[in-house]
């Protein structure tokens, strides 16, 4: 039986990079995206410690805040709107349209599990192309958790239909791919660049530069 895949979704699948001009306008430096972003994580990552769910859109907002009483700007309505919003538009990564079609082609069940509400996550898939790909849009909202909660993971499994151990999540991150092996899922790590695994935890079987040869790995561990 073929795993199930779960895809990741914001710098997995989508390229962040497309918010760079956003920044660069209003911080007059768009290297202040990835200082924007890394807080986004360890905000969301302080919801799951803590239990105090928050929606990756005012996770995101208030990571804007943070970095403009950083960088002592005052940031305008329109500057949120354009930074948060953008994320709706984001492109994505040249190889993922590729990994989708073998992958689709080699008859995978796909889904999106992403922190982004639904709302969101919705438009950002439809915008990218990949919509028509996947099966199943699930968000973290539909069980008030953010990743990497072990929750998350079993909830996206009950959704598709099969346990942990059926599941598989295809992620950039080290800290989400960790997560879903310890829910017990099995788990792909996309190595863009500047993307390493965490060494405090076990390695996935699939590891690649991109999805199209995660996609290849993954044909052939399933054969």
């Amino acid at each position: 039986m073929k795993t199930v895949l779960l895809f990741d979704v914001n710098e997995s699948l989508l390229d962040l990079r497309a918010l760079t001009p956003h920044f660069e306008r209003v911080f007059g430096n768009g290297d202040v995206l990835f200082d924007w972003f890394a807080q986004v994580l360890r905000s969301a990552m302080l919801t799951v410690i803590t239990d105090q769910y928050s929606d990756f859109g005012t996770v995101g907002r208030s990571a804007l805040d943070m970095m403009a009483q950083r960088y002592d700007i005052t940031l305008s309505d329109a500057d949120r709107t354009d930074i948060v919003g953008g994320m709706r538009s984001l492109p994505p990564h040249p190889d993922v349209l590729p990994g989708f079609e073998k992958l689709h082609a080699a008859g995978y069940r796909m889904a999106s599990l992403t922190n982004s509400p639904p709302a969101v996550a919705q438009a950002q898939l439809e915008n990218a192309g990949l919509a028509k790909f996947l099966e199943k849009v699930i968000s973290v909202d539909e069980v008030k958790s953010l990743k990497p909660a072990a929750k998350v993971y079993h909830h996206a499994a009950r959704v598709m239909g099969v346990g942990p151990e059926q599941a598989r999540l295809i992620a950039a991150h080290s800290w989400d791919v960790a997560g879903a092996m310890s829910a017990g899922c099995k788990a792909a790590f996309i190595a863009r660049e500047g993307m390493v695994l965490n060494p405090l935890f076990e390695a996935p079987d699939i590891v690649a530069p991109d999805l199209l040869q995660v996609a290849e790995q993954i044909i052939a561990s399933d054969a």
